[in-house]
């Protein structure tokens, strides 16, 4: 938008007490711990062991992973250890050390009654790519039109990191989408685009997002220190839009808006670019106006009410 627990074997153990352990603390074999002593085999286990295969026993841990987390997926009221085992078809010493991965990470979660759920972590994550999907959807028409009327080429970006990553563009001369420049990532900070998005942080967390940025000059015009970004990114917020002045290259200038999702975060940004003889500073106002309006338009189909 932080003790390896040597425990008795299964057959000491009631199905009471695995329940309120904290799958948390339970020992990793696959992180060097000794495997644990089980009361019945598991026929994938023997196969793995017998080969002695690192790579097929890795596999199987994903496979297990997967195994559970399709299991919770299905029930909204989530499992208990001792049904999770069953429909994964796992040892329940097994299951509650993966749970106790997934629970860490925040792929699963331990509900008031013992029982487990997917966590929201899987859901947020999911939620990306479908995100990005509708994203692209709601995107692509007004990207289309933005070229035709403007003249202009169109770009629609999300932030990775301090980095820029275009998932839509329309060329001015083509149309049609470049599939080659899809997947292109950028410098944030000189790219209004990235300004867009970076306008959503606070100033500290400007910071944390940019401890890495070089700030590398490409043109007089490029934005060089944190500071001067974080003047610039009030002007973004002030004006409603953000401006690449032939800050990447002195041969594109670009405008750029902010688009929101149905919580009210930024999520994406489009623009408009072309060169300085195309498009001249006196140009700015109208297009930022166009571009600005086409953002508002997006953030509405994504839920936005503002």
């Amino acid at each position: 938008m932080p003790k390896i627990d040597h425990r008795p074997s299964l057959r000491d153990w009631s199905e009471d007490k695995l329940a309120q352990t904290d799958p948390g603390q339970a020992l990793s074999e696959e992180r060097g711990g000794r495997p644990e002593k089980t009361s019945r085999t598991d026929p994938r286990e023997t196969l793995s062991e017998g080969r002695g295969d690192g790579a097929d026993k890795s596999v199987q841990t994903v496979d297990r992973v997967l195994d559970i987390v399709e299991s919770l997926s299905t029930e909204q009221d989530g499992l208990t250890l001792t049904e999770l085992s069953r429909r994964a078809g796992l040892p329940k010493s097994t299951a509650h050390r993966l749970l106790g991965a997934l629970t860490r990470r925040g792929y699963a979660a331990r509900r008031e009654d013992g029982s487990y759920q997917i966590g929201l972590k899987l859901i947020e994550s999911v939620s990306y790519y479908i995100n990005s999907l509708e994203l692209q959807t709601e995107a692509r028409q007004h990207l289309s039109q933005l070229t035709v009327e403007l003249g202009l080429t169109a770009h629609l970006g999300v932030l990775e990191g301090d980095q820029v990553v275009y998932i839509e563009r329309i060329d001015v001369l083509s149309g049609v989408k470049l599939y080659s420049q899809i997947g292109l990532r950028m410098h944030a900070y000189c790219s209004s685009l990235g300004k867009c998005l970076l306008s959503a942080f606070s100033r500290d967390d400007l910071r944390q997002v940019m401890s890495r940025c070089a700030f590398e000059r490409f043109t007089p015009n490029t934005i060089t220190t944190l500071k001067g970004l974080v003047s610039e990114l009030a002007l973004v917020r002030q004006r409603g839009y953000a401006l690449d002045n032939l800050e990447y290259s002195l041969n594109n200038r670009c405008v750029g808006a902010p688009i929101y999702d149905y919580r009210g975060e930024i999520v994406a940004a489009v623009s408009a670019s072309g060169p300085p003889a195309v498009f001249p500073m006196e140009r700015v106002p109208d297009v930022a106006a166009r571009v600005a309006e086409k953002a508002r338009i997006i953030s509405r189909g994504l839920g936005h009410g503002g």
